[in-house]
């Protein structure tokens, strides 16, 4: 065999950084020569573009093979013999490179929002590995471009293969195989490989109906977590499709505007719920395909219901075949420990200083409005992003350069993702879960904000949980809990949250904080509900709710169904379906949801009574809904409530109707206001809503 050179050795022992500059076509003495890495191949030719072959020799038992085109040949493909079968191939490094210098640029600068590489700065080797290729990592080394892009095209690789990056780190030590972070199909778990996936392939869901994000449009959202909302024979997750013929038309008939799904990335523990995942391109494979993934969004669409996705850009888990010491260093993720992990999760934090992980992440946000036409993303767990200190005891942390506790470049990102997304999709919202008081979170960039479209109000939810939770003859003390929100009501454009966070973890199911007896209980959450309906602020429920769930929630099974052949169960589910209706049909109770001017307090000081009553407004001036919630178990007669007109009221609902599993005490289905007030009945344990006769 011929002496070979030093690069011919590192192709054969897979430690070449760019194969590309060996293998392939090359001019040589005047000839075209083509070399190519075969392990286990017997014999091997190049054929070229009209038909004519070319032996290879084989120069190294490992499986190198050099050889001569035909003259003239300028393209050519490669047949080559492995024990009994004969296949022929496109040569991988025939090909030019597949960034132009311009993607380069776009990359290195942060602004490329279509990669297509795979980052790993500090490798020494990167390949490709799969069913192509015998998972073997000599044969598909990709090749270094710019700062640590390493690309190739593999064209046999085929849609449904299964690959992954094998990657020698900075030291020449083999890395543990790490998925694609741009994949955009996985195993499912515990397999962790990716899946070669065909965008064409990918159909485009329909658009949701124009508007349905504005802060002027009703918008109730139903949460829900696609693997445990129902199951079939026995206990098997609904497949994407299978959900896409029940749940947009169960949030339909229950008028909800909106399903917010729990993180459907690809992610490794069940009980995580999503919110550590490992691949974020790829809807999780548990419950099908991205093509079954978009049917669910376009049946969702299809009932005019908006989709919304929990989204984690905060921090990712430590799994071996994810981001992780990506390519042996930290390279998503900050080196530095109390920097770089979250104490209370054991999860890696993104290092929001370095711009290929903000494009990554930036894109990421882009993608699923683009090729799933989701309508907004609710951003999870932005106050630990925001503070260095988060969760963190006293010299456990790192502060900024001003040796203060923001996190500077996680703002300067968060800020960037908003302005991305409203410029990229106009129609789209975005929304943060964010439980501190950082100003301006719902406002826009320009004015200092961080440029979210809402804000959930964790704030809201604790104290009016906690006032609803007393016994009614200690709600005086805390009279206070339902006051205080309005304070800050407006200073942010708020959604108010009953989410899969407060009925977990031994907090109860929502109906299991309310107090009393079993009538009263029932009672008690009537009530909470039909106050939080009559709010300002956009709605949000976690599934389960909408039935009065009596246990926490377990994702493990299904929501308790078979509790709607209870009458008080099915009572509250008609409540909240008559609630979502009310809200959509009467502008007073949405058009004005996130202003000021939307809402006057009437009754404020009766706390001895434990009553409120408010009245919200809408855009025309007899646009008014007037709301009183009496969360004490006494009737009141002839209560008096001052309201801005005269004549007939109608009461278009109250929460202790009998259809509902309350008393039935009301007013008959309206009342006539005299001198500037209403004389009304007020029932146990329920709120009522009126509007003026137009």
């Amino acid at each position: 065999m011929p002496k070979l050179p030093a690069e011919a050795y590192a192709i054969i022992e897979g430690r070449h950084s760019d194969p590309f500059h060996y293998l392939g076509l090359h001019p040589e003495g005047g000839r075209s020569v083509v070399r190519a890495f075969l392990p286990e191949a017997t014999n091997v030719e190049a054929v070229g573009e009209h038909g004519e072959v070319a032996p290879l020799d084989r120069v190294h038992d490992a499986g190198l093979f050099i050889g001569a085109l035909p003259n003239g040949s300028k393209h050519y493909q490669l047949r080559a013999k492995f024990g009994n079968d004969v296949v022929e191939f496109e040569d991988a490094y025939r090909f030019p490179p597949i960034l132009t210098d311009f993607d380069l640029y776009l990359l290195g600068e942060g602004t490329h929002q279509r990669r297509f590489v795979v980052l790993a700065p500090n490798a020494r080797r990167v390949s490709v590995v799969g069913d192509f290729n015998f998972w073997d990592g000599r044969r598909h080394p990709m090749r270094v471009r710019g700062s640590g892009y390493w690309e190739l095209f593999i064209p046999h690789a085929k849609s449904g293969d299964h690959y992954k990056f094998e990657i020698i780190g900075p030291h020449g030590h083999l890395l543990p195989l790490k998925s694609d972070p741009m994949a955009f199909a996985s195993e499912v778990r515990p397999k962790t490989a990716s899946i070669v996936f065909d965008e064409a392939h990918l159909p485009r869901p329909r658009p949701a109906p124009d508007g349905i994000n504005a802060l002027s449009a009703p918008m109730s959202i139903y949460e829900v977590h696609l693997g445990s909302w129902r199951r079939k024979n026995g206990n098997e997750w609904l497949t994407y499709r299978e959900l896409a013929e029940q749940l947009p038309a169960y949030a339909r008939d229950m008028g909800f505007t909106h399903l917010e799904f729990l993180p459907v990335s690809e992610h490794p523990f069940d009980g995580s719920w999503g919110y550590q995942p490992t691949g974020l391109y790829a809807p999780t494979s548990r419950f099908g395909t991205p093509e079954d993934f978009a049917t669910l969004i376009d049946a969702c669409h299809r009932e005019g219901i908006g989709v919304l996705l929990d989204w984690v850009p905060g921090h990712f888990p430590d799994d071996p075949h994810g981001l992780g010491s990506f390519d042996g260093t930290a390279l998503y993720e900050h080196a530095n420990p109390l920097q770089g992990r979250h104490l209370d999760w054991g999860t890696l934090i993104y290092n929001y200083g370095r711009t290929e992980v903000t494009n990554f992440l930036v894109s990421n946000a882009l993608f699923w409005l683009e090729r799933y036409a989701i309508d907004g993303l609710r951003v999870d767990a932005v106050a630990s992003m925001l503070y260095l200190d988060y969760s963190r005891p006293p010299g456990a942390w790192v502060p900024n350069q001003y040796g203060g506790r923001e996190n500077i470049e996680a703002i300067n990102f968060l800020r960037r993702f908003n302005t991305e997304v409203f410029a990229r999709f106009p129609q789209a919202t975005t929304a943060a879960e964010e439980s501190t008081a950082w100003p301006q979170v719902s406002r826009p960039v320009e004015f200092g904000g961080l440029g979210f479209g809402y804000k959930w109000n964790m704030g809201w939810m604790h104290d009016t949980l906690n006032y609803v939770s007393k016994d009614p003859i200690h709600r005086k003390h805390h009279h206070g809990d339902i006051l205080f929100g309005l304070h800050y009501a407006f200073s942010e454009n708020f959604i108010l949250p009953l989410s899969h966070d407060e009925v977990v973890h031994g907090k109860r199911s929502i109906l299991g904080r309310m107090p009393g007896d079993e009538w009263q209980r029932f009672a008690n959450l009537r009530a909470y509900y039909s106050f939080m309906f009559g709010h300002p602020g956009k709605k949000l429920l976690f599934m389960g709710a909408e039935i009065a769930q009596s246990r926490e929630w377990n994702h493990d099974q299904s929501l308790d169904w078979h509790l709607l052949e209870y009458k008080y169960h099915s009572g509250i589910q008609a409540l909240i379906r008559d609630l979502n209706r009310l809200y959509r049909a009467v502008p007073a109770l949405h058009q004005m949801d996130c202003d000021q001017a939307g809402f006057e307090w009437l009754i404020t000081d009766d706390a001895n009574r434990n009553v409120f009553a408010w009245l919200r407004k809408g855009f025309d001036e007899h646009a008014r809904c007037l709301v009183i919630a009496n969360f004490s178990p006494n009737v009141y007669q002839n209560y008096r409530v001052p309201v801005p007109f005269g004549g007939k009221w109608k009461e278009v609902l109250n929460s202790d109707s009998a259809h509902y599993g309350g008393s039935n005490v009301g007013n008959v289905g309206e009342v006539h206001a005299e001198g500037g007030e209403l004389r009304l009945t007020i029932p146990p344990l329920a709120a009522i809503f009126l509007v003026p006769e137009s």
